[in-house]
């Protein structure tokens, strides 16, 4: 026992502060057995700390670490969150898409420019727009063709707002906003008109008028750009497709003959994206100019207008001759599609 304590004392003071340490263990002996015991075994025998993370299945989550640790950026993309929603909401339901309009040709193409129509090397003398009165006929109007071929995405929009005002304002409160809708849109057209009839500012009474001032505020800048009115709501007549339309204005912008078309916005619609229809519209105004005998004259660009209520300035969408060609294409397939189903 005595040979034991003396190797034991010789392996101690090899270390600097290990004697003492004994000495202090010895004296705790005495007065708490039972801590020292611990205390003990603690510096004598050290247990290897157990690692929480050595016991996680590392295989099962190594995809998931390797996604979070290796993006430099955001590691969510379009893929990733598509497979996201497929793993939470399950997959999509498939589908067909629609066919677009610009995979399909037209059956019976027309050209926009009409080539067999002749223009006189001098126009009219007379300095005041045309303004033929539109004529109750057996042939559709543009507006009516739009109307009955829109898209179902279209529809369902436009449904889905009308449901939603109707919820706001009852059906007689919608039914009164959609009235006065359409007589603002009256009124501005109105006032247009008389401005470029007698070249002068509206009226003052109509400067003055709540309901269009907005609108006229609005259009100065473009009316600036608009020079040489040929034609104020005046009707069109295309007479080999047989269809009509009533045009707001043709006149030349920033030196291009365009058809204009004024539209009216609460919302801004700065792209020609937001206007939905209306190029196709133009482009169907456009080509019955150009054939339509009463006018000794063709167009080749197009204009939207769209002015706002609260008199911020107008956005003017330009159609130059190759996007009129464009819409015309889709015109003609939206006018086969009304006559398959009429």
């Amino acid at each position: 026992m005595l040979l034991v304590r003396m190797k034991l004392l010789q392996l101690l003071s090899r270390k600097p502060g290990k004697l003492e340490m004994l000495f202090q263990i010895s004296f705790c002996q005495k007065q708490f057995p039972y801590m020292c015991l611990a205390t003990s075994a603690c510096l004598y025998s050290k247990k290897k700390k157990v690692n929480s993370y050595e016991q996680v299945d590392q295989e099962k989550y190594k995809n998931l670490v390797y996604s979070v640790t290796s993006y430099k950026t955001s590691a969510q993309t379009p893929e990733t969150i598509f497979e996201e929603d497929n793993l939470l909401y399950g997959p999509p339901d498939k589908h067909r898409p629609p066919l677009k309009a610009e995979t399909k040709t037209p059956k019976n193409w027309v050209p926009l420019i009409n080539p067999n129509k002749r223009i006189p090397l001098l126009n009219s003398d007379s300095n005041l727009p045309m303004k033929i009165a539109l004529q109750k006929m057996k042939m559709p109007s543009v507006t009516r063709i739009l109307q009955q071929t829109i898209s179902p995405q279209q529809a369902f929009y436009l449904e889905r707002w009308k449901q939603k005002m109707i919820l706001e304002l009852g059906k007689d409160g919608f039914a009164e906003y959609t009235k006065n809708l359409f007589l603002q849109g009256e009124l501005f057209h109105a006032a247009l008109e008389s401005m470029f009839l007698s070249e002068e500012m509206a009226t003052k009474e109509q400067r003055e008028d709540v309901a269009i001032s907005g609108y006229l505020s609005s259009v100065q800048h473009v009316l600036k750009d608009i020079s040489e009115v040929k034609a104020l709501e005046s009707a069109v007549q295309h007479e080999s497709l047989q269809y009509l339309g009533l045009v707001d204005c043709v006149a030349k912008y920033r030196g291009q003959l365009c058809v204009i078309d004024w539209k009216t916005s609460e919302k801004p619609k700065p792209s020609l994206k937001n206007t939905f229809d209306n190029p196709l519209q133009v482009a169907a105004y456009i080509g019955a100019i150009n054939y339509d005998a009463n006018y000794d004259f063709q167009v080749g660009c197009g204009l939207i207008v769209v002015a706002y209520k609260n008199g911020s300035p107008a956005h003017p969408h330009f159609m130059d001759p190759d996007l009129c060609s464009q819409y015309w294409n889709k015109w003609l397939l939206r006018l086969e599609e009304y006559l398959d189903r009429n």
